[in-house]
């Protein structure tokens, strides 16, 4: 039987590109604290589109609707349609948070001084995945083939993970395809011989879905995606969003919604500590900022 998170999806294969009207993926979610003054600000978060937006906005309204609860500060989840758009809004400085990428938190930080200040405790894997009946057994096996991947600067999933391909003098022909899901799904239909994702993303996947896959290659670990914060914010809302987060796992209906985010067990997130090493493997000739 699937899960809701797996019908999700599932779902977005079935209908394609879907985006969330900007009424629903932007709507303020309410807090049942104290009533603020009229002029309380909202602030912004936004997140990387690795899944469709009707998902994403099942599993981060939640959350933040319990945080508002518990801290008294009103949250505005905005989903871009795609991950460049994503990227575009970012390095603009438009949201006061942000969920996104290793590597991301690297550009954001050069853009407009955006901070890491939280992560789960799990490292990052990019995966390169092959049909498990596949002949594919070597990277050099995939010599002329399609490859596919989410989206450009998807870290493990691509950036890291084509750098690495390049590094081992593999020519593959790359095919980008929005999304984990999509990129696992078009490895099973045959539409490309293998897909960039992350370990997370492929844990998501349904029993099925990962029965018929194999991993073929793996990348280095790294700290995963952080929640980082425009210098803009106050100090005290980026703690008391902190702190809330770290609060969570106190209670099972927080250590719920954490899982639904994938940072089941979230720690501090430190640049120096975290992100300043990627930046030392000089992949930025493989980063692709698109237009819309």
């Amino acid at each position: 039987m699937y899960s809701r998170r797996s019908l999700l999806k599932h779902g977005s294969l079935l209908l394609g590109s879907l985006y969330l009207p900007m009424a629903l993926a932007t709507s303020p979610i309410a807090s049942t604290a104290a009533a603020p003054p009229p002029a309380q600000k909202v602030y912004t978060i936004s997140v990387v589109p690795q899944y469709n937006g009707v998902q994403l906005h099942t599993e981060w309204s939640p959350l933040l609707a319990r945080i508002a609860r518990d801290t008294g500060v009103q949250f505005q989840l905005v989903l871009a349609k795609t991950i460049p758009q994503f990227e575009t809004a970012v390095l603009a400085g438009e949201p006061d948070f942000a969920y996104l990428n290793p590597y991301h938190a690297v550009m954001a930080k050069r853009a407009q001084n955006y901070l890491p200040f939280i992560r789960d405790n799990k490292t990052l894997k990019g995966i390169l995945v092959v049909r498990q009946d596949s002949p594919y057994k070597t990277l050099h096996d995939l010599d002329k083939k399609s490859v596919g991947f989410p989206a450009p600067n998807a870290f493990g999933a691509s950036l890291y993970m084509r750098a690495l391909l390049t590094a081992e003098h593999v020519d593959f022909q790359t095919q980008f395809l929005s999304t984990h899901s999509n990129v696992y799904r078009s490895v099973l239909n045959g539409t490309v011989a293998a897909g960039g994702g992350i370990n997370t993303t492929l844990n998501d996947e349904t029993p099925e879905v990962r029965a018929q896959l194999r991993i073929l290659y793996q990348t280095p670990e790294t700290a995963p995606h952080p929640i980082v914060a425009h210098p803009r914010v106050p100090a005290e809302v980026v703690k008391a969003l902190h702190d809330a987060l770290l609060n969570l796992s106190k209670d099972a209906e927080g250590q719920r919604l954490l899982a639904e985010i994938r940072m089941a067990q979230p720690i501090n997130a430190d640049y120096q500590r975290d992100y300043l090493s990627l930046e030392k493997l000089k992949i930025e000739k493989f980063v692709i900022l698109e237009k819309e």
